[in-house]
C-alpha cells in the first residue's frame, strides 16, 4: 500500500485504541466520578431501546421487569463495543505494519483479539501487534469480570438497608409509615438509630453511585421497594418528625437530612440534574399543603402526638424539604421509580399497636 495510507491507518488505529483504553480505565478503574463520552453514548443508546420496549403504557410491574435488565445489558454493551473497536484499531495498525489489504488485516486482528491462532501476521511488527492485541483483549475481559464483584457488593450494601426499612416503614416505605410504626411500638427513642443508619447509607450511596454510576439503574429485588423511594421516605419522615411531632426535635434526624441532600447532590451533579444552588423559603416543593394536611390527619388518627400550630409545622417541613425536593423528584423520573403518593395516606389502613400485653388475636 502507499505510504500515506499506512501512515493514516496507523494514526486511526492508535486513536481508536487510546479511546477504548481511556473509556475502560475511567469507567472501571478510576475511583472518582468521571464523564466518559464513549460510555455515555453507549448507555444512552441502550436506554432508548429499553424505554421503547418498556413503554409508558405498560403497567409498572412489566416496565420494572424490562428495566431490571438494563444495567447488565449496558455492561455487556461496553465490552462488546470496546472489543469491536479494539479489533478495528489493530486492523488499521496491521495495515500500517505492512499487511497488504484491509480484509487480511481484519482477519489477523480477529484471530489475535480472541486468541484463536488461526491467522497470524508476518514480520516482527505484525507479530508484535498480534501479541499486544491478544493481551489487550484479555485485559478488557478481565476488567469487566473483576468489576462485577465490586459492583454487586455495593448493590447488596445498599439494598440491605432498603430491605430493613420495611420493618420500620412498611412496604412500600412511606414517611408516615415510619412514624406510625414508631408510635405503634412506643419507640420514638429508637428512631435515632434509623437516622444514624441512613446518614451512613447516604454517605455510601453518594460515594458508590457517583463513581460506579451504573449502580443507579440497578433496581431493588422486590417490586414494591426502590432505593429512591426508600431514601425519600426516610428524609420526609425525618422532616416530619422535626417539624410536626410534639416531641423534642432530633439533631440526629437533622443530620440525616443533611447527609441525604449533600450526597444525593453528588449523584445529581453527574446526571446534570438541576436543583437550586441556594434554597430559599419561597422555593416551591412538590408536596402541596393539602397533601401535607392529609398525612397529618392520618398521623393524628394513629395516635402520633402532633404540635397544635399546623401552620408553623408546614413552614418547618418546607424548610427541611426544599434542601432535597428537586433532586428526589427528578430521581423518580430519571431512574423510573414510582413516586410516593401522599394522598394515599387517606385510604391506607392504620398501623395497629403491636407492643401491648394481653392482645387478643382473632382468627
Amino acid at each position: 500500500m502507499a505510504i500515506w495510507v499506512r501512515v493514516i491507518s496507523g494514526c486511526v488505529g492508535l486513536t481508536l485504541l487510546v479511546l477504548v483504553l481511556d473509556a475502560a480505565v475511567r469507567t472501571f478503574l478510576l475511583p472518582r466520578s468521571a464523564r466518559v463520552r464513549l460510555s455515555s453514548i453507549t448507555a444512552r443508546a441502550v436506554s432508548k431501546i429499553f424505554q421503547m420496549f418498556a413503554g409508558s403504557k405498560r403497567s409498572y410491574a412489566k416496565r420494572d421487569q424490562v428495566l431490571s435488565l438494563f444495567p447488565s445489558i449496558v455492561l455487556l454493551s461496553y465490552q462488546a463495543l470496546w472489543l469491536a473497536l479494539t479489533l478495528i484499531a489493530f486492523a488499521f495498525g496491521l495495515v500500517a505494519a505492512g499487511v497488504t489489504n484491509f480484509a487480511s488485516a481484519f482477519e489477523i486482528s480477529g484471530s489475535s483479539i480472541f486468541t484463536l491462532g488461526t491467522t497470524s501476521g508476518h514480520g516482527g511488527a505484525q507479530i508484535a501487534l498480534g501479541f499486544i492485541e491478544a493481551g489487550t483483549g484479555l485485559t478488557l475481559l478481565a476488567l469487566l469480570i473483576s468489576f462485577i464483584p465490586t459492583l454487586y457488593a455495593a448493590f447488596q450494601r445498599r439494598e440491605i438497608s432498603v430491605s430493613r426499612l420495611s420493618v420500620r416503614a412498611g412496604v412500600p416505605a412511606t414517611p408516615w409509615g415510619i412514624l406510625e410504626i414508631a408510635q405503634s411500638v412506643n419507640a420514638y427513642d429508637l428512631l435515632d438509630e434509623l437516622w444514624r443508619e441512613w446518614e451512613q447509607w447516604f454517605i455510601e450511596v453518594g460515594e458508590t453511585h457517583s463513581t460506579l454510576t451504573i449502580l443507579n439503574f440497578y433496581r431493588s429485588p422486590t417490586l414494591d421497594q426502590t432505593w429512591i423511594g426508600s431514601a425519600a421516605a426516610v428524609l420526609d419522615a425525618a422532616a416530619l418528625f422535626n417539624a410536626v411531632v410534639d416531641l423534642t426535635p432530633s439533631p440526629t434526624a437533622g443530620l440525616c437530612i443533611r447527609s441525604g441532600w449533600l450526597n444525593l447532590r453528588r449523584v445529581a451533579d453527574y446526571f446534570e440534574v438541576r436543583y437550586p444552588e441556594k434554597v430559599l423559603r419561597k422555593t416551591p416543593i412538590a408536596i402541596s399543603r393539602e397533601e401535607f394536611d392529609i398525612v397529618l390527619a392520618r398521623l393524628e388518627r394513629g395516635g402520633v402526638p402532633l404540635i397544635a400550630d399546623r401552620e408553623a409545622g408546614w413552614r418547618d417541613f418546607v424548610g427541611w424539604r426544599i434542601n432535597y425536593d428537586a433532586i428526589i423528584e427528578a430521581s423518580y423520573k430519571l431512574f423510573s421509580c414510582p413516586r410516593t403518593d401522599w394522598r394515599a395516606a387517606s385510604i391506607e389502613p392504620l398501623v395497629e399497636p403491636s407492643n401491648q400485653r394481653g392482645r387478643i388475636v382473632e382468627d
